[in-house]
Parts: C-alpha cells; sequence; structure tokens
C-alpha cells in the first residue's frame, strides 16, 4: 500500500477512520482513544482519497493480463 504514504482515511460523511493494515494488506477500522472510529454503519462512505490511493493504469496491450 503506502507508496505515497496513504495508510489512513476518513470518510466525508460520517467520521469513519480506517488505517491500512500492513500485515493484513488490508483496510481496518481504526481505534483511537480505545475506541473504534466506526461512524455509522449504513453510510455509503466517501473516502478523503486522492488519485494517489488507487491510480487508473492505461489500457492494457492485447495479450497481458
Amino acid at each position: 500500500m503506502g507508496e505515497a504514504g496513504n495508510n489512513r482515511r476518513e470518510c466525508q460523511r460520517c467520521g469513519r477512520r480506517d488505517e491500512w493494515d500492513e500485515a493484513a494488506e488490508k483496510w481496518v477500522i481504526a481505534v483511537e482513544d480505545g475506541e473504534r472510529r466506526v461512524g455509522n454503519k449504513h453510510c455509503v462512505h466517501e473516502w478523503d482519497i486522492d488519485g494517489a490511493y488507487n491510480p487508473v493504469e492505461g489500457p492494457r496491450a492485447a495479450g497481458e493480463e
């Protein structure tokens, strides 16, 4: 993950905060002051991310996987 150092994200709607877990290779809910920052479980999260988070690659050439 973090080539650009983006290992935290926050939902702009409900405040849920996630952290990137290198060992598990996935996002996990952040814990701050002993409390999980879950936000609203019914929220369609809108993360404060930019293009470095999940860059779009160009089209693949024929035969590439």
